[in-house]
């Protein structure tokens, strides 16, 4: 069966707390239904769609989270590894520049004019990268 897109990422982190405000208040996700799974964590939604899986890491009881997922070493958990950075398309750039300097985060802006893409650049609390695609905005 070929691959068809993909369906959602997972963030294990030691700041839960600050990582969902992030992608709540910034990114303008919210959190929704979670199945009861033996850590904490988040399920972050655009729409119906669950896109984000936040993982929370239970340093006193990390047991039902090693047993479920495997066990880290929680100081490598900065950045995305290997991977470089995950892109979203969206739209209403403007009111996303507003809501981030409101929020004092920062972000890089780059132009692409060949492809007529404009696109915003921002870190998450955990150093991983997001890209933000706006097409003809």
């Amino acid at each position: 069966m070929p691959l068809d897109r993909i369906d959602h990422f997972s963030i294990r982190t030691l700041k839960l707390e600050e990582t969902r405000t992030f992608y709540e208040n910034a990114m303008g996700m919210e959190v929704g239904d979670r199945p009861p799974l033996p850590f904490p964590g988040y399920w972050l939604y655009l729409g119906e769609h669950a896109v984000i899986h936040l993982i929370g890491i239970d340093e006193n009881n990390p047991e039902g989270l090693n047993d479920y997922l495997g066990e880290v070493n929680v100081t490598e958990l900065s950045g995305g590894g290997a991977v470089d950075h995950l892109a979203f398309r969206a739209s209403g750039y403007k009111d996303l520049i507003d809501r981030l300097k409101i929020l004092n985060v920062s972000y890089r802006e780059r132009m692409v004019e060949e492809m007529n893409l404009f696109q915003l650049f921002v870190e998450d609390p955990n150093n991983i990268t997001l890209e933000l695609n706006y097409w003809d905005d």
